[in-house]
Parts: structure tokens; C-alpha cells; sequence
């Protein structure tokens, strides 16, 4: 079941910088009280690791009826226990609930779950949980007051964190990103096509 949360009004604080360093803070606590999870495998660097995705239309709401919901998907090469969407337009509400499919079944796997939260109206959305990487998809959504398809569109960075412990019991953790997740597929072009907010390299493309 999806799960939204709408809230109005509240102070906005910080930075996305102060954000992603309690989020790593948080994760850090979180092993420290026994959840921790196995490394990552030498030859994937958590810190440099390869994540591609997308934002679309998203499924409409009953509590956010007159928002737009943006859907985002995204995947992952390596196992991670976090990540942050930073949408360049104000976030109004969020799908608190969000899980991993096998990108072979389509099933939805158990065990690669997040929890997700943030300032309402902000505009970084905020999960902790588990996922193991092999390119599943992770697929959740956020509200936006303005339409999908007005200019400028809007264009979400996503950052991802692991954290694991050592040999030695201490705690490791590691941040890779931003990647840009782009414009919204599915929308007519405009003299903005291909704008991203992170220049993309010559071979990459992609609907705008």
C-alpha cells in the first residue's frame, strides 16, 4: 500500500549538505544498535557507485488531490542503506513506504524496503533501509504543486549512502552520487530538451 504523508507549513532548516550528514549520521546509529549489513565486495566502490533512473507521472493521489505526483525510479549497481531525491521544486508530499522489484520478475522483493520522510514543503526526500543492488528498481513518489510538463520541469538529483562495519566492529560509511534523474519522460519537447541539471555526456540519451 502506498503511503503519502501532506503536511503544511512548517519551518524549512538547513541545507541538503546538513541533511545528507544526518541521514549518514542516522544510519550510522542504526548499525551501532545491531543493524548492520554485509560490505560491499571490493570491486564495487560504494563510493563511486553506477546508478541510473528516471522521473514520470506518477500515480494520482486521493490526499493530494490538485498536486502533481512525480514518480521516480532508479537503480543501482551495489548494495546501499540510504538515499536522498533533491528535487529543484518544492516537495509537497511523499511516499513514505518504498520497495524494490527484481528487474527480471517485476516482483516486489521482501527484504530491499525503504522508509522515507522530510521536510514538507522541502525539497530533499530522505530513506533508510536495505537494498542489495544488481540493478533493482526502486520506485517511489513525491508531490509537486506545479504541472509535470510546465517549464522549467522539474529535474531531481539522487545521492545514495551504505554504511557497514569493519573487521574491527566500526562503523563505514560511504556516499556516491549525485546522479541527475532528468526531466520528466513523456512530455512534449521544449527549447529546454536536454538541460539537465548535471551535464550529460555526449552518448547518453534520453526522452526530455
Amino acid at each position: 500500500m502506498e503511503t503519502h504523508v501532506h503536511l503544511s507549513h512548517p519551518s524549512r532548516r538547513g541545507l541538503i549538505a546538513l541533511t545528507l550528514l544526518v541521514l549518514a549520521g542516522a544510519l550510522a546509529t542504526a548499525l551501532l544498535l545491531g543493524r548492520s549489513v554485509e560490505p560491499a565486495s571490493a570491486d564495487n566502490n560504494p563510493n563511486n557507485y553506477d546508478c541510473r533512473g528516471h522521473v514520470e507521472k506518477g500515480a494520482e493521489s486521493a490526499d493530494d488531490l490538485g498536486a502533481t505526483e512525480v514518480k521516480y525510479v532508479f537503480a543501482c549497481s551495489g548494495p546501499i542503506t540510504g538515499y536522498q531525491i533533491q528535487p529543484d521544486h518544492a516537495v509537497q508530499s511523499i511516499e513514505t513506504e518504498v520497495f524494490a522489484t527484481d528487474r527480471a520478475t517485476k516482483e516486489v522483493v521482501a527484504t530491499d524496503a525503504f522508509s522515507c520522510n522530510g521536510e514538507i514543503p522541502g525539497f530533499g526526500v530522505n530513506c533508510i533501509g536495505t537494498y542489495q543492488g544488481n540493478y533493482e528498481n526502486v520506485a517511489g513518489q513525491f508531490a509537486i504543486d506545479e504541472k509535470l510538463c510546465d517549464e522549467p520541469r522539474v529535474d531531481p538529483l539522487l545521492t545514495v549512502m551504505y554504511a557497514s562495519k569493519d573487521a574491527k566492529g566500526n562503523v563505514v560509511q560511504a556516499i556516491s552520487g549525485p546522479y541527475d534523474l532528468g526531466r520528466p519522460r513523456g512530455c512534449p519537447k521544449s527549447a529546454r530538451g536536454g538541460k539537465t541539471r548535471i551535464p550529460q555526456s555526449k552518448d547518453t540519451s534520453a526522452e526530455r
